[in-house]
């Protein structure tokens, strides 16, 4: 089977209703992952008219509120779950999110009752808000998001045959496209827009009805159904983003921190509360989009190899964080040499930029890259974020100390 696209005889609302008809149809439970973001808007909206011409009513939805949301996001929310014709899970509960806007603080706590006084947002007052850390028996304050929505999926599927569906789309990104095009991942009946959510359950499936969206569709949907959509996109707009690079996500993290300044310039009633939520929010927004964390071309300082620079910038974190990037090191250099046979001392100054990018070359570039930009996680590295990654954090700092 090959990875290549290719084009059906048929248009894309076309196509995902179709998708959504399959979903509802064969699957004993249905919930929607939304952000009231363009996409998980309309997949929403279009989803519900599959649904009630199938008589699948009412719609189940998951919103995650992660409280460093837009206010015209809100209101959304509300329009949506006020219909009566919606079981909703408006969830504000303390979940433990990326900060990579602070050197210091890797993570922060959204909704976190012991930081009330500093909430970005008032608590939501929504008859379908969860705010309670006891209202699931499986729920533990200051799950990492990624822990949630697996236990929340195993939780709503039970025993029965489950289908949660993500609004995301191919052309936002590779890794989207990777998530739809793999071909070891486990599909429903070889449906190529469904994935087996193996840590959920054998019986539980993501599906992505409008995977193959570009975002000109999704504007054409709105334009021509008259669906209500988040009126921050019209304001971004003005404040001159693309429409492609326009998104909604928390504003701390490693993606959505170049774009941290749109609070500022688009809801600046919130702004001053989303710089006092967490550290380094003010410094992230003036400099998430230039060289002094490493967004566009990277330089060293004259005199430096990437070498001397790494050891400069290590020599300038604190203990415990110092420490912390030292163990990612350590494990990044003996992985290239048990599979590649690189050893340490043989770690070139940088490589071909183009294998750097793609993670196929090590480098100590690589190294003061991932210090610049603030990757704790050490994802530049090829790290992935793990269940623990906040546990192990904690003890570095208690270890080596502040």
């Amino acid at each position: 089977m090959s990875r290549l696209k290719r084009y059906l005889d048929t248009n894309v609302y076309d196509a995902a209703v179709q998708r959504l008809e399959t979903v509802f149809t064969s699957f004993e439970r249905v919930y929607l992952s939304v952000s009231f973001g363009k996409d998980s808007a309309v997949m929403m909206w279009l989803a519900y008219e599959v649904a009630s011409r199938l008589g699948k009513l009412p719609l189940h939805i998951l919103f995650i509120d992660l409280e460093g949301q837009y206010q015209s996001t809100i209101r959304l929310a509300e329009q949506c779950f006020d219909r009566g014709d919606i079981v909703g899970h408006w969830v504000c509960l303390p979940l433990n999110l990326r900060n990579a806007v602070s050197m210091h603080e890797p993570f922060w706590t959204c909704w976190d009752p012991e930081a009330c006084d500093k909430w970005i947002r008032d608590m939501p007052d929504n008859p379908h808000v969860i705010s309670d850390p006891a209202h699931w028996d499986w729920f533990r304050p200051h799950m990492e998001f990624e822990e949630f929505i697996i236990d929340y999926a195993r939780w709503f599927a039970g025993d029965v045959p489950t289908a949660c569906l993500v609004g995301i789309r191919t052309d936002e990104s590779l890794n989207r496209f990777r998530t739809i095009a793999s071909l070891a991942k486990e599909r429903f009946e070889e449906h190529p827009w469904t994935t087996r959510v193996k840590a959920a359950g054998d019986h539980v499936f993501n599906a992505y009805p409008i995977y193959d969206w570009r975002t000109e569709d999704i504007w054409t949907a709105n334009g021509k159904k008259g669906w209500p959509y988040n009126k921050i996109y019209d304001l971004m707009h003005m404040a001159g983003v693309s429409i492609h690079d326009a998104r909604l996500c928390q504003p701390y993290g490693d993606d959505q921190r170049r774009g941290l300044d749109l609070f500022h310039r688009c809801e600046p009633e919130t702004w001053p509360r989303v710089v006092a939520r967490v550290t380094g929010a003010n410094f992230g927004a003036k400099y998430a989009k230039t060289a002094l964390m490493g967004f566009r071309k990277m330089t060293k300082p004259e005199g430096h190899t990437w070498k001397s620079y790494t050891e400069f910038l290590l020599s300038t974190l604190p203990a415990f964080l110092r420490e912390w990037y030292l163990a990612k090191f350590k494990h990044f250099f003996w992985w290239w040499e048990k599979h590649y046979g690189i050893k340490v001392e043989d770690v070139p100054d940088e490589a071909d930029p183009v294998l750097e990018q793609g993670k196929k070359a090590p480098s100590w570039r690589r190294l003061a890259r991932c210090i610049l930009v603030n990757d704790k996680i050490g994802k530049s590295l090829s790290f992935t974020q793990t269940k623990r990654q906040w546990e192990k954090y904690q003890e570095f700092r208690e270890k080596y100390g502040e």
